[in-house]
């Protein structure tokens, strides 16, 4: 797998989601986005329909959460969250599953959940985020194949307000699940070039990051073969790690 700056940058979903955000980090992120060229702007609800229109063109898309950070609001709720960021101009949807609804033994009411969100979603695509961190492996493999049977986009590694965030072990299983029927969003904790390298090796097809802009800066300008660090024409590619 060969990457340069510009295309990495398409894999990173540029994320603020803090309480304390306001409008000028909000016109900032998605100023950012657009000068860096990266996938996203992933956002809370509220900012959706500012985000669309200050995008509108650009072909950054606008990525608000849905049940974020617990997972743990009613379907009704989350339905309704869904359509609205929708409505107000969203393109993709992370949605946090009821990590306790899962570690219950409600396997099926999770699955419901999921399907119901995707069908209230429409065409936009919808990332399954699992909070890798609260879950045993059963549970993980067990929602990657929920989300696939579901028709999810993506399957998501955590919110990045749980105990941890991405490691490459999950997203290596996550991967190994669900193939090449969703893609694998890795997000939680990715700070460094050298983090984000080696989860898109392990798999990941999409970075959330708060940190997009250091990883760029961190990232080698030529093409990169992630697996042996090496140039397009097998010299060293100079990474700054």
């Amino acid at each position: 797998m060969r990457l340069n700056r510009s295309e990495i940058a398409r894999l990173i979903d540029h994320t603020q989601l803090h309480a304390y955000a306001a409008l000028d980090d909000i016109r900032e992120l998605c100023d950012e986005a657009v000068e860096h060229g990266f996938a996203s702007v992933s956002i809370n609800g509220i900012w959706t329909s500012y985000c669309a229109k200050r995008l509108r063109g650009t072909g950054v898309r606008v990525n608000p959460t849905v049940g974020f950070p617990l997972g743990a609001s009613t379907p009704h709720v989350k339905l309704e969250e869904a359509r609205e960021a929708v409505g107000n101009g969203a393109d993709e949807l992370d949605m946090v599953i009821n990590v306790g609804a899962l570690r219950s033994g409600f396997g099926e009411f999770v699955e419901r959940e999921i399907a119901a969100m995707i069908k209230a979603a429409g065409d936009v695509p919808v990332k399954v985020i699992l909070e890798t961190s609260y879950l045993s492996a059963e549970q993980k493999v067990a929602v990657c194949e929920m989300s696939v049977r579901c028709g999810a986009a993506f399957v998501k590694t955590a919110t990045g307000f749980g105990l941890g965030g991405a490691t490459v072990d999950d997203v290596r299983l996550m991967r190994s699940v669900v193939g090449a029927n969703a893609g694998v969003k890795a997000a939680g904790g990715i700070r460094t070039y050298g983090q984000a390298r080696d989860l898109i090796e392990a798999g990941a097809t999409r970075i959330g990051t708060s940190a997009g802009i250091a990883i760029l800066a961190d990232a080698p300008e030529e093409m990169t073969d992630l697996a042996t660090g090496t140039g397009g024409d097998g010299t060293a590619a100079d990474s700054g790690l």
